[in-house]
């Protein structure tokens, strides 16, 4: 196996700096110790036909380590902690838990999440939205009140060990850093934190943060 490369774009705009989601697999390579490289690609090259041979959808990050090539942050972060260790448990129903966690973050959180940008970002002009967002930010707290009931008073969604799920299930919740929506979760703000505090973490935004400033 080569060195695992992923893409992730050159330049973004600010507001999306610190949110690309080329740092989840940066995060889960910093967690199990491994080296990476980075491939950076343009807006146009993203959406060329040999980069959508590679990711059809024409997005980032994309993953290669010369026996797989992947896109999907959730697909990577799986291949990134199979490779190493830290990430995924050892016994068999603990990982498959963490697994599952990995999951629920990006299909039972994340599109609620991604709605407050899609109303406050993307679609902030448009005459629906201000409309909608009441409708959205009632979706979502849905959606966190019921992830708080099953974190409880856990440091980490499964006990006391941080696994690929949280990695997820925290950079999911990262999408809400810019608001105040997670004030009204105590124990989820404090979960955000623990998993943005770790050295993994902060490494991982320094060196994806770094891309932009050196672009600037």
């Amino acid at each position: 196996m080569t060195t695992p490369t992923i893409t992730t774009f050159a330049w973004v705009p600010e507001f999306a700096q610190g949110f690309v989601r080329d740092i989840r697999a940066r995060w889960a390579f910093e967690e199990t110790g491994q080296s990476y490289a980075v491939q950076l690609i343009d807006a146009p090259y993203a959406k060329s036909a040999q980069h959508r041979r590679f990711q059809p959808f024409g997005q980032v990050p994309t993953y290669s380590d010369g026996d797989v090539e992947i896109f999907e942050s959730g697909a990577i972060a799986l291949r990134i902690a199979g490779q190493g260790s830290g990430l995924l448990p050892d016994d068999p129903a603990a990982k498959i838990r963490a697994i599952q966690w990995l999951i629920a973050a990006l299909n039972s959180i994340e599109p609620w999440v991604m709605q407050i940008a899609v109303v406050e970002i993307f679609e902030a002009d448009k005459p629906w939205s201000a409309a909608r967002r009441p409708k959205v930010i009632e979706d979502l707290n849905g959606r966190l009140a019921d992830l708080a009931g099953a974190l409880g008073d856990r440091n980490w969604l499964d006990g006391e060990e941080f696994t690929v799920g949280d990695l997820m299930m925290v950079s999911v919740l990262g999408g809400l850093r810019n608001t105040d929506i997670l004030a009204g979760y105590p124990n989820l703000a404090d979960y955000v934190a623990r998993g943005e505090a770790r050295p993994a973490h902060r490494k991982a935004m320094a060196d994806h943060l770094a891309v932009y400033r050196d672009a600037a």
